[in-house]
């Protein structure tokens, strides 16, 4: 089981330099980090080129950021890949990748509409008007499609999946989830508590859904509806950042029941559901036996 879920090991016939300077987990990290920050310099310079900086217009400012936040790592993954493991990209399958990344679409979506539906009950979500001018195209491309499709490259994609080769899956998942809580801190209306809550409700959900389903598709979908729902459709601050969305609503009550200026993902209410729904998982990764054990115990 274990040599079935794990995408890379290190070539047999490899020589000793290469299997610490090239095959390492460390080494792959740190080569993708190198891709990345390259690849960014020089989308940062064709941005420069087309005149793109203060005062570019939204539809402009939105492709530029989609491409640094999704194509830029997009990119740098790619060049892991195929460059360096020399695999087929069996998590982002072209087959596959729309069937998984809608299954995940529809999950994000009933799972932070399961969250709002919460806090409505227990008289925290109101709504109090609409907006049909939303700019929504904006939203899917920077919060929804860029975030989701770069953040889940770099925190599942390398760090999990890396780390799970050499340390094991529950290392993998703790690491990968304490990233992700940290990579939120300098958010807009950030706090520990916030930034811990990232880690467990998205961080340990988001490794627990690749883990079982070896896809960064519905990883990416899961991702991308969650925030499109939460600041588009239901009007709530994403991490900190201001919503423009179709519903406007306002949250009352306690920070660890509203979420307060962060939004409803510091909402003990989403620290609860998305807990259940990465316990649910664990249940069937431990009913499969994939579970990885550190590569010392393999």
């Amino acid at each position: 089981m274990h040599e079935q879920v794990i995408a890379f090991t290190t070539p047999s016939a490899a020589p000793r330099w290469q299997r610490w300077l090239l095959f390492s987990p460390l080494a792959r990290i740190v080569i993708f980090a190198a891709w990345f920050v390259g690849l960014m310099m020089l989308a940062q310079f064709g941005f420069h080129l087309l005149g793109w900086g203060k005062g570019t217009p939204a539809p402009q400012l939105a492709i530029a950021q989609f491409v640094a936040r999704a194509l830029v790592p997009l990119a740098a993954y790619l060049l892991l890949v195929k460059g360096v493991e020399r695999r087929p990209l069996a998590e982002l399958a072209p087959r596959r990748l729309l069937p998984q990344g809608l299954s995940g679409v529809l999950f994000g979506l009933l799972l932070f509409s399961a969250v709002v539906a919460t806090l409505w009950l227990l008289g925290s979500y109101r709504v109090t008007g609409s907006n049909p001018d939303a700019a929504w195209v904006n939203a899917l491309l920077v919060v929804g499609l860029g975030a989701g499709i770069g953040e889940e490259i770099i925190a599942r994609g390398v760090i999990f999946r890396i780390v799970e080769e050499g340390l094991g899956s529950w290392w993998a998942l703790l690491i990968s989830a304490l990233f992700f809580g940290a990579a939120h801190i300098a958010n807009p209306g950030a706090t520990l508590w916030s930034s811990a809550a990232i880690a467990i409700e998205a961080g340990l959900l988001f490794g627990m859904l690749y883990h079982v389903t070896r896809s960064l598709a519905a990883c990416m979908g899961l991702h991308a509806s969650w925030n499109f729902a939460q600041g588009t459709v239901y009007g709530i601050p994403v991490s900190g950042s201001d919503a423009d969305g179709w519903l406007i609503s306002t949250r009352s009550g306690p920070d660890w029941l509203s979420g307060g200026a962060f939004g409803a993902e510091a909402s003990v209410v989403a620290l609860v559901l998305c807990s259940l729904c990465t316990l649910g998982l664990l249940v069937v990764a431990r009913r499969r036996g994939s579970i990885v054990p550190p590569v010392w115990r393999r």
